[in-house]
C-alpha cells in the first residue's frame, strides 16, 4: 500500500507540473499536439487524485454495513479513472487533431514563425523551442514517474512469479500501480509523439504533422482507456485469484492431516491485499467431532501463511 501510494504521489507532482507548462507552450504555439497534451497531462492529474481517494477510502476498517472492508473502492476509483477521464481526454484530443487535420488537408495555411520574448533575460527566441523546451522537459518528469511505478509492478513480478508484464497486467489486483504504469508509458509516448509532430511541421512547414499527432494522441488514450477499464471490470464483478495460485491453496487444504476431500472451495478478491476464502472439505469418518475445530483452525492459518493477502478463511466440514 505505501509503494502504491509513493508510486501516485511521484506522478501527481510530475503530472501537475507538466500540465501547466504544456497549456503554457500551446498558448504560445497554438500547437495542436501541445493542445492534445495539455487534456493529457490534465486528465493524468486528475487521474493521480481518484487513485489517491481510492488508496485513502480502500483502506478504511470494516463496518457493519461493509463486513468485508472498503478496499474495493481501489477498483472503482480506478474504474472511474479509465472511462471518465482517459476516455473524456482521449476524445477531446481525438476531436482537435481531427478538425486540425481536416484545416491542415483542405484550407492549408503557412505555418507562422513566431517568437516570444524570455522574461528576465528579454532575449527573442522562435516560439517552437518553447514545445521543445516543454516536450523535452515532459518526458524527463514522466520517466521519473515512470520509473518508480516500473519498480513497484517489477517487485509484485518477482514476488508472484509472473512471466512478465503482459502476465502481470491480467493478473495483479494492484490496480493503483497497474493504472499509474499504464498512465506514465502513454505519457512518455505521447510527449514523444508531439515533440515529433512539432518538430517536423516546423521543418517541413506543413501543419498535418502536428495535427496527426494530436489525433493519434487521441486515439492511444481511448485505447488504454479501453484496456484499463476491461481489467477494472474483472475485479470489480469479483475474480477469484489466479488459477495456479487457487490450486496451490487447494493443495495446502487436501494434505492437511484429516482431510478426505475438497467440496467446493472459492476464492475472491475484496482489495488489492485482502482475499476471501471459502472451503467445504469432507473428513475422514474415523476423526472425531471434538477434533473437527482444531484441524479447521490449522487449515485456516496454513492458508493464510501461504498467501498473506488472505484475510479471511472460512472453513465447513462436510460429512
Amino acid at each position: 500500500m505505501a509503494s502504491s501510494k509513493s508510486v501516485v504521489l511521484a506522478a501527481l507532482v510530475a503530472n501537475g507540473a507538466i500540465a501547466v507548462l504544456k497549456f503554457a507552450g500551446y498558448l504560445l504555439t497554438g500547437s495542436p499536439a501541445m493542445l492534445s497534451e495539455t487534456y493529457h497531462s490534465i486528465s493524468d492529474t486528475g487521474n493521480q487524485v481518484f487513485l489517491l481517494i481510492g488508496l485513502r477510502y480502500g483502506g478504511k476498517s470494516a463496518t457493519r454495513d461493509h463486513p468485508f472492508g472498503y478496499g474495493k473502492a481501489q477498483f472503482f476509483y480506478s474504474f472511474l479513472v479509465s472511462v471518465l477521464l482517459f476516455g473524456i481526454a482521449g476524445w477531446e484530443s481525438l476531436k482537435h487533431g481531427y478538425h486540425a487535420m481536416r484545416e491542415a488537408l483542405f484550407h492549408p495555411a503557412p505555418v507562422e514563425v513566431t517568437e516570444v520574448t524570455l522574461p528576465l533575460v528579454g532575449a527573442a527566441i522562435p516560439s517552437v523551442w518553447v514545445n521543445y523546451a516543454v516536450l523535452v522537459g515532459a518526458i524527463a518528469f514522466e520517466s521519473y514517474a515512470f520509473k518508480q511505478a516500473y519498480a513497484s509492478m517489477s517487485g509484485q513480478i518477482d514476488e508472484h512469479g509472473w512471466s512478465g508484464f503482459r502476465e502481470a497486467f491480467t493478473k495483479t489486483a494492484d490496480v493503483t500501480v497497474l493504472t499509474a504504469l499504464t498512465e506514465d508509458t502513454i505519457a512518455l509516448g505521447g510527449a514523444g509523439i508531439a515533440l515529433l509532430g512539432v518538430f517536423l511541421t516546423r521543418t517541413t512547414g506543413n501543419p498535418i504533422y502536428d495535427a496527426t499527432s494530436a489525433a493519434i494522441i487521441g486515439l492511444m488514450l481511448m485505447g488504454f482507456a479501453v484496456a484499463l477499464a476491461w481489467e477494472n471490470k474483472r475485479l470489480l464483478l469479483g475474480e477469484s485469484v489466479p488459477a495456479d495460485a487457487e490450486q496451490q491453496l487447494r493443495n495446502i487444504v487436501l494434505e492437511a492431516d484429516g482431510v478426505d476431500g475438497i467440496v467446493d472451495f472459492r476464492t475472491v478478491y475484496f482489495g488489492p491485499e485482502n482475499v476471501l476464502v471459502t472451503a467445504d472439505i469432507s473428513f475422514e469418518a474415523r476423526i472425531p467431532t471434538g477434533e473437527m475445530d482444531e484441524r479447521i483452525t490449522t487449515i485456516e492459518q496454513s492458508l493464510i501463511e501461504a498467501n498473506p493477502d488472505i484475510k479471511k478463511v472460512y472453513v465447513e466440514p462436510e460429512r
